[in-house]
Order: C-alpha cells, then structure tokens, then sequence
C-alpha cells in the first residue's frame, strides 16, 4: 500500500503539487537540487494495483451503509452496482481529502500513534462492513416478503461481489484518466504560472471542460442514439396486440390514423380494454363500448397537426356525447395504464371516451431527462385544441371533462393545470399518478402543506380543491367540503420516481424523519450523505419492476378510487368501489399471467 507523503525536499519553496490522492506524490517543475526518484514520484498507472490506505478505509466504511435498505428491494447486480459506486465515492473522498492535507503540509501521523489509529479504524470499518454483510439478506428478504416478492437466491454474494468490484475498478481506471489529463493540463499551465496559480486554473478550466462535454455533447448524443434505437422497437407490437376492426377504436374502421403509425403504445392500447359484452357481464347492466383515441409521432408531420388529428378524431368517433372525456397526457414511450384507463371504463359503463398522443419513443427513465419540454408542449397543444371544441359546446350537451396522466404524463398534466386557458372554462378534474420529483406544482404543494400532515400524504388547503391519495384510499381526509373541480394525487410512499430530489445527497428528507413514514418504506431506512440519494436514485429504474402496489406500479383499485372520488357517479358506494377494485385486480393478474404465457 502506497503512502502518499511528500518527498522533495527543496531549499527555497516546496511544491503544493507534491501529495497524490492515489498514490505517490510528484515534485513541481524542476527547481530543486535534491529530488526524490522518479519512481517514486510517479503517481500509480491506470491498471497498477497501488492504492491509498485512506481511501479503501472510508470506501469499505461506505460499502456497509449502502447495505442498508432504500425504498425498494434491491436485485443482487443492483446492490452490486450500489456498493461498488458507494465504495468509489468514499475511496474517492478519502484519498482526496488525504491529498489537500498533504498539499496543506499538515504533519501525519507517525510511529506509535499512526499504528492506533489506523489499526482503531480498520476495527471500527470491519465491525460495521461484517455486521451490514450479515444483515443485508435478512433486510433483503424482509422487503422482498412486504412487497409480495419471493425471497433471495442463495447465488446474491457472488452477483452482489462481482458486480461491484468490475464497478468500482471501471470507476477507478475512468478517475485515474482522469486525474492524468488534469496533471497534463497542470504541468502545461506551471510552464507559465506559479505553481498555486497554476494548480487552481489549470482544475478550473479542466472542470468547466468536463461540464460542458457531459452536459452538452455526450448528454444530447446519448439521447439522439436512444431516441434511434427506441424508434425501432416502436414499430414491434407488444405481446396480446390485435388489429383493431372498430370504428370507436383509433386505427380501426373509418379511422383517420393509420394502425401503423399509432406505435407500439398506441396499437396496445386501442386493442386492449374491455368490450361491451366484458363490462355487462361484470353486473349485468347496459353498457356501451368504451372509445379509444390515439395519434402516434408518425400521425402527422407537427404537433399542431397531431394535436388536431387528436380533435377530428374524437369527434369522429362520438366522443362528445360520451358522460366522461378524459385526455390522458402518455409517458415517454406513449404508455397508457390500463390499470387507469380499465376502471374508469367499468366505473361508467362504457359511457367514457380516453384519448392520448405520443410525443417521444424514450422508456420512462430517459424520457423523465429528456422530454420534460416536449410532454408540457404535447399537452396543452392537445388540450388547446379539445378543450376549445369542448368549450363552445352547451353545458348539457357534453361530457364530463378531466385530465390524467402517470409518471412524466403528470407534469404534462401540470403544465395544463397552471395554464391560463383553463381559468375561463375549468375543467372538471384530474387525476396525476406517480408524480414525477421534476414535477413543480408537486413539490410546491408538497412544502406547502398544512401543518401535521406527512411528506408522503400531505393534505394542502384542507383539501378544498387538491387532495392525496395512496393504495389505500385517504381521499375522506380532511373532513372539509371538497369542491367542484377535484384534483387528485396518486402516489407510494415507496416510490422513488416521486420522492428523490437532489437534495437527498446532502439533506435528510421529511418522508424519512421521525415515526410518520409512509407504510410501505422499510422502518430500518436511514438517511446517510451521498449514499440515501444515490441509493434513491438507483431505485428509479426498478420501480417499474416491482409488484404492482408498490413503487411504480399502481393497481386498478387504487386508480378505481380516485376516479370514484374525482367524478362522483350518481349512486356509487364504497361497497361497489370494494367489489369492482376486487374484480378489476382479479382480472389483471388473468391478464399479466396470460401476457407472459404469450411473450414465453
């Protein structure tokens, strides 16, 4: 193990570039007699196994904490990237915090007490890494049963070991890269510069460089490429996709939008649903064929196009003479919950009309990055165009109006509902599901809330217009009269795609602190600096994957409760909201169980 002490001695000024956070220190330019070798001077290469004793101490230490549970279960290669990334920030902190004190020429420990300490630390870090290594299976497990999910797979340890150390020695290669080009940049700014001078410029400039290639270059061609590769497999259908012969279906007869251009979302989502006959027999009571609108990215050359397509669409198909009308903003990809759109139809019969518009081919993580633009502009120039039509209409003589959206689909609901066209003609309500952390009127609301209520289900403005639900139904609290227009937010406390913020790196946030957390977050969750938010972050992409309940993925009972509480039907009970969200889980787990059978 490499010490990183400064060995130069010089006789008019000692170089502040002597101390390496990785290995040995390196003089400054040349203007001393006495230096030491060269090869000890030389900081380690990128393979060279040569690492700082401080660093692999605060690293394991943080390997530990990142055992802990997070907010959803973790897979072995998971927690494998978690730890290896864990224990690179803590190796990096470490080894770097040891260089500025050895550029500070603060006096190391030596002899006798340098031996304590460090033989007292690597106790410490061991007691707490073996303690978490022997917990983490149990933690694991514990989430895995709370959640519905079979238990670990005695393989996890290797998966878990070898995913993190490819990680951490990937991550340590990329550092040691980079750290050569800073010292490059370093060496070509002293030939010109004092060494101090030349030291904080040179990793100035470096930075600023670094940010803008990220941020700029690497950011947009990652997202070009994505958006290439992902507007391939929108022309492949999702497994139980049919073509559609129904004039109240968009692609079918008489449609004004081809079955092909609707996209891999839109040709699900107009083949799927119930027909009449399905809701008639859930309890024998008339029902009408529920009207499903789509137009996909290569409906109409612009959005304004699409958006009025939307419009002739609707109107072609009798929409608004439906009791319901729902604009449904779509994820990234187009999707549609049919957990949302399904229960609204069999709250109403049939008696309902759900249109959407694709605006992007990312998956939902990607698109959360890169469309938060382009679902603001979706939405109101779908809802513009609607609304407007809607609008002239008599009072008596048209639908119901209300707007839904999931995930990145409710900010697009958002950007509606702050608008100023909807001031003149109010909508009747809303429904937002998983609301996403970039969502700005979320998080507004949520730091606004009345004093007492929790992070997880905060009641605003004694819920006179907005109010928060969960998988269990809170939409009777408070007690307070709640108006004509109803907006509801529908989320987990357990999912992360709703609670990271930026600020979990640095800040403890209030859906951890103290006893009132929500009751699907694991009770042996703790904040820690850096690790909670990367944890958190890590979570985002799994959400999606757990059974439906928790994280991302909402049941059609909960949705059914919010859409009964939203829209009020004439004559509905909780009974009936028990009964129906029963019969629609039932009929989604045939459904789940049919669709994997099919995609085998």
């Amino acid at each position: 193990m490499t010490e990183t002490a400064a060995t130069v001695t010089e006789s008019t000024d000692r170089s502040p570039r002597s101390a390496d956070p990785d290995g040995p220190p390196r003089s400054g330019r040349a203007r001393t007699r006495e230096t030491a070798p060269a090869s000890s001077r030389r900081p380690p290469g990128l393979l060279e196994p040569s690492f700082s004793g401080v660093g692999l101490v605060v690293g394991a230490f943080l390997i530990s904490v990142s055992l802990e549970p997070s907010l959803l279960p973790r897979v072995p290669v998971v927690q494998g990237l978690a730890s290896g990334v864990s224990f690179m920030v803590g190796y990096g902190a470490g080894a770097g915090a040891h260089a500025v004190w050895n550029y500070l020429q603060v006096p190391n420990l030596h002899g006798r007490a340098r031996r304590i300490v460090a033989w007292s630390l690597l106790a410490v870090i061991w007691v707490s890494l073996s303690l978490s290594v022997w917990r983490w299976v149990g933690w694991q497990n514990g989430q895995r049963r709370a959640f519905g999910m079979d238990d670990l797979n005695p393989t996890a340890w290797p998966i878990v070991i070898g995913t993190g150390l490819a990680v951490a020695a990937a991550l340590l290669i990329l550092a040691r890269a980079l750290r050569a080009l800073f010292r490059w940049a370093d060496d070509v700014a002293a030939r010109y510069l004092p060494p101090r001078l030349a030291v904080a410029l040179a990793t100035a400039g470096m930075l600023v460089l670094l940010w803008l290639l990220v941020s700029g270059l690497l950011v947009r061609g990652l997202f070009l490429v994505a958006n290439e590769a992902f507007s391939v497999r929108d022309t492949h259908d999702k497994a139980g996709t049919t073509l559609v012969t129904s004039t109240l279906r968009s692609g079918g007869a008489d449609s004004l939008v081809e079955w092909d251009q609707l996209g891999r979302q839109g040709r699900s989502f107009v083949s799927s649903g119930a027909t009449a006959a399905e809701l008639e027999a859930y309890d024998d009571q008339p029902s009408l064929e529920p009207i499903r609108v789509y137009v996909g990215l290569k409906s109409a050359p612009t959005l304004e196009e699409r958006a009025q397509l939307v419009l002739e669409e609707l109107v072609r198909t009798g929409a608004f003479d439906r009791e319901v009308l729902v604009l449904a903003t779509t994820t990234g990809t187009g999707f549609i919950d049919s957990n949302a759109a399904d229960s609204l139809e069999f709250l109403y019969h049939g008696d309902t009309a759900i249109a959407g518009l694709q605006y992007s081919y990312l998956p939902s993580w990607l698109s959360l990055l890169a469309d938060q633009e382009a679902v603001a502009d979706a939405s109101l120039a779908v809802f513009d165009a609607v609304h407007d039509y809607w609008a002239d209409l008599p009072d008596s003589a048209r639908p119901a109006l209300y707007l839904y959206g999931l995930s990145l689909g409710s900010a697009g609901v958002e950007s509606i509902l702050t608008g100023p066209d909807i001031l003149n003609e109010p909508i009747d309500g809303a429904l937002m599901t998983g609301p996403t952390f970039l969502n700005l009127l979320h998080n507004q609301l949520e730091r606004s809330r009345d004093e007492g209520s929790p992070a997880w289900l905060p009641v605003v403005g004694d819920g006179r217009t907005i109010r928060f639900t969960g998988e269990d139904d809170a939409l009777d609290q408070p007690d307070a009269a709640w108006g004509e227009t109803r907006v509801v937010y529908l989320q987990h406390g357990s999912d992360p795609v709703v609670f990271f913020s930026p600020t979990t790196f640095y800040r403890e946030p209030e859906w951890l602190q103290g006893e009132a957390r929500a009751p699907d977050v694991s009770p042996k969750m703790s904040w820690f600096p850096l690790i909670t938010g990367w944890q958190t972050l890590l979570d985002m992409p799994a959400s999606g994957s757990v059974p439906e309940g928790y994280g991302h993925m909402y049941t059609a009972s909960a949705n059914l409760q919010a859409w009964v509480g939203i829209t009020r039907p004439a004559g509905w009970t909780d009974a009936d909201t028990a009964r129906l969200g029963a019969y629609l889980d039932a009929r989604r787990a045939e459904q789940r169980t049919l669709l994997e059978q099919l995609s085998q």
